[in-house]
């Protein structure tokens, strides 16, 4: 009986003994702090025309934030989270990013380009014998303030990796802030900044309605205007003829009494360089004991040339 119980006893410890090569320790929860590591060149896009309003939007597949975490003895996989979440940081400082390289930020709700940024990927990963490498990525685009697609969608990567211990999460840290820095360097800034400046003429905008706010090219296009009459002395009248929806048809405007020199800029909402080519603009001349005359310039053509240019030969009744 006592040979049996110390039998039994070795094999007890011998179990042990054997066991102790596999055990796993507990899973340790960690918190990573993120922060914004470097911050761009300053007011390198002041004096924009337009302003730019940001929408994040945290649309990762998987939300873990430890990705893969390959080590060769018995670590358990920690437990990882971030300070603040990924989606209140990435909005709280890509608007200071941004901010400090001149943009400005919520300037004109009616006006705003809307720049969206899709989180895809925000991970930390370790691999034995590379240490810890962080990933983000998300996609963006850019809409004009009708938000129309003027900046397909575009997928932005930073990367960045640092040796380190698997259970060293300061440098796990570092390699996550460090590929989000890198991601928001990757970003074609200036592209964004070529939207939100007006074009030198209305052929660079060829889609931008004009709305009446005068952030247009069209708006700050000088047209001349110059009606003569043979007699002098007529009263001369313009209105809109429009074949596109975008733009409606007018009644007559007075515009005062020939020779008529002017320079104005327009002011027709719904155009668009576009669809100049289906707008015109009549203009009529008018004088007590003559035939009234009408004729019509293709808005297109009067964008171009900037000038709308006539002399009526008026004819007695």
């Amino acid at each position: 009986m006592k040979h049996f119980s110390l039998f039994a006893l070795c094999l007890l410890l011998l179990a042990g003994c054997g066991s102790s090569r596999n055990v796993v320790t507990t899973p340790q929860s960690y918190t990573i702090p993120l922060n914004l590591g470097v911050l761009p060149p300053s007011d390198i896009y002041i004096n924009m025309d337009y302003g730019v309003r940001l929408n994040i939007q945290d649309k990762r597949p998987q939300t873990m934030v430890l990705n893969k975490y390959d080590v060769n003895f018995g670590q358990a996989r920690p437990q990882v989270s971030t300070y603040p979440d990924i989606k209140s940081f990435v909005s709280e400082s890509m608007r200071k990013y941004m901010q400090t390289m001149g943009f400005d930020i919520d300037a004109d709700i009616n006006t705003d380009y809307l720049l969206q940024i899709e989180i895809t990927q925000y991970q930390i990963s370790y691999l034995s014998g590379m240490g810890w490498m962080g990933t983000v990525c998300f996609d963006m685009l850019v809409y004009d303030e009708s938000r129309n697609l003027v900046y397909p969608r575009t997928a932005v990567t930073g990367r960045a990796s640092l040796s380190g211990s698997p259970v060293d999460f300061a440098i796990a840290a570092n390699a996550l802030n460090a590929a989000y820095g890198e991601a928001l360097e990757n970003i074609d800034w200036d592209r964004v900044a070529y939207f939100l400046r007006r074009a030198d003429s209305p052929s660079g905008e060829k889609n931008k309605q004009v709305t009446g706010s005068g952030d247009t090219a069209l708006e700050h296009t000088i047209i001349r205007w110059f009606i003569d009459s043979s007699p002098k002395g007529a009263d001369v009248n313009w209105r809109v003829v429009s074949s596109t929806p975008d733009v409606k048809n007018t009644n007559q405007n007075y515009l005062g009494t020939t020779p008529y020199e002017s320079t104005e800029s327009f002011d027709i909402k719904g155009l668009t360089f576009n669809n100049s080519g289906d707008v015109q603009i009549e203009i009529s001349c008018e004088k007590a004991g003559y035939l009234t005359q009408k004729k019509r310039f293709n808005l297109r053509q009067a964008i171009e040339q900037k000038e709308i240019s006539t002399k009526f030969n008026l004819v007695e009744e």
